[in-house]
């Protein structure tokens, strides 16, 4: 598995939960990972019951085996307080930046530097070391912007390094895109199986691949459990509405005459089995588009329950189980 797993998705197809997830699968066996965040939602803080996250990594939980997920809500104006530091050596005339407003002046007139300040972030935690020269985290997992912004938001430090031809700038936009477009990184895109979610993802997969950004694996989210196959849902179709009002019947549920209970089922049995039908014809439709891009295909189930800690824990078992991990 790839050190730097960037997990994306349309809008409302629960990437931070799948992301989450992915940390904890990833941290199994006594391993450490670091989960970060770069929108600002304190969407990982809510799915792990914790307080808000502030701008330093945090342990929020244990994974099965002793490993360990660390998270990180990454700030635009201290992250580029940090960069200020590391390169210029400003200290205190950086806070003293800040206190004048020019840190979100800056941020906020070059929306670019932004995402070359969250991104190199995750970088340096990725290449990051400690005295024995080993790296702090074995995976670093980013909850990314949606997908129709995943692209700019990566290759933004290609364009930066373009611009600015020598000097620190330079070198560390270069050195965040040698990690982003290796071997190192996988690009993780989550879909829900649904028209315009699998529309998205086709899109979102052919301007990665156009901008050589490595594309990882598709995952499928909140997949509703099959109750009929094909063969079944035709068999409804083919059987007499009298036969099903019989069949009702000898179940127990009424009489079979006109006007029975049994024969008041009969209607909303059969509208019910007709949607169904329709979404079961739907999303092997998606499923096929999916299977054409030729990409690893994951799919996580809908909790019936809805989502919980206890339910992140249940999908990061899923996602071990089929291999991410």
């Amino acid at each position: 598995m790839s050190r730097l797993q960037v997990v994306s998705g349309k809008g409302g197809t629960g990437k931070t939960t799948v992301a989450a997830a992915l940390a904890l699968a990833l941290a199994t066996e006594g391993k450490r990972t670091l989960l970060v965040e770069v929108e600002g939602r304190q969407g990982i803080a809510q799915l792990f019951e914790t307080e808000a996250l502030p701008y330093e990594e945090r342990k929020i939980a244990v994974a099965p085996g002793g490993g360990e997920v660390f998270a990180l809500a990454i700030d635009p104006e201290l992250a580029l307080l940090d960069y200020l530091q590391m390169f210029y050596k400003l200290g205190g005339a950086g806070r003293a930046l800040k206190k004048l407003g020019a840190i979100d002046f800056a941020t906020t007139i070059a929306p670019g530097l932004r995402d070359v300040l969250l991104t190199g972030k995750a970088c340096e935690a990725v290449r990051r070391k400690d005295k024995s020269g080993r790296f702090v985290y074995d995976y670093v997992v980013m909850d990314a912007p949606p997908t129709g912004r995943i692209t700019r938001f990566l290759n933004v430090n290609d364009e930066v390094a373009g611009l600015a031809k020598i000097g620190p700038i330079h070198n560390q936009a270069q050195a965040v895109m040698r990690v982003l477009k290796s071997a190192e990184t996988a690009v993780h895109l989550v879909t829900l199986l649904e028209e315009m979610p699998v529309q998205e993802t086709a899109d979102g997969i052919a301007e990665l691949r156009a901008a050589r950004l490595p594309v990882g694996r598709v995952i499928v989210n909140m997949v509703r459990p099959e109750v009929l196959d094909a063969a079944e849902l035709e068999l409804v179709r083919s059987t007499p509405r009298t036969a099903v009002a019989r069949s009702l019947s000898a179940a127990g549920l009424g009489g079979a005459r006109r006007g029975g209970h049994a024969e008041r089922l009969v209607d909303p049995l059969l509208r019910q089995a007709e949607e169904y039908a329709e979404r079961y014809a739907l999303e092997h439709e998606q499923r096929a588009v999916l299977g054409e891009l030729g990409l690893p295909l994951h799919e996580l189930p809908l909790l019936a329950e809805g989502m919980d800690l206890a339910g992140l824990y249940e999908l990061a078992t899923e996602l071990r189980k089929q291999g991410m991990s």
